[in-house]
């Protein structure tokens, strides 16, 4: 009976910490610029292609940077795993395959490190929020991170 409740006491701890919590840690910026140039909507922090948020130029190289999308990975694990499957299949929140190819790097980086902002502006995250609907909780993930997730989604779709 002790072993249980041991096991059932740390697997709520991981099911917190994935959800969420807030970070102390600075966010690195150096994969990400400012820019305040009007879109669209008025709103000088929002463009369509790139979504709400800080960056707006993610340079990615042709080839998977191994050492990135294995950071990615363990973030994925502790943090993404729950709610996203790496297949197209929705769990709570949309499946992965493929988001590379749909959506820029900058729209992937920005919705997952500002999804509250994305959600109230940027029309196809409102889409799959209305098909999910659950909104996604802001994980708290420095722009390493994001970076990291993002090259972990590109090798989950196929590039070497």
């Amino acid at each position: 009976m002790k072993k249980i409740l041991i096991a059932l006491s740390l697997s709520l701890v991981v099911l917190f910490y994935s959800c969420g919590g807030n970070s102390a840690e600075s966010k690195n910026e150096t994969t990400s610029e400012q820019t305040t140039a009007p879109a669209d909507n008025g709103n000088p922090s929002y463009d369509p292609e790139r979504g709400a948020g800080k960056f707006t130029n993610v340079e990615v190289k042709p080839e998977l940077d191994k050492v990135m999308a294995g950071a990615g990975m363990i973030v994925y694990d502790v943090k993404c795993a729950s709610c996203h499957k790496l297949t197209d299949e929705k769990l709570v929140g949309p499946g992965w395959q493929g988001v590379t190819t749909r959506h820029k790097p900058e729209w992937i980086m920005n919705f997952i490190t500002n999804p509250d902002e994305m959600l109230s502006k940027d029309p196809k995250a409102m889409a799959q929020l209305e098909l999910c609907l659950v909104r996604m909780p802001n994980q708290n993930l420095t722009d390493d991170d994001a970076r990291n997730v993002y090259e972990y989604m590109r090798k989950n779709d196929g590039i070497k």
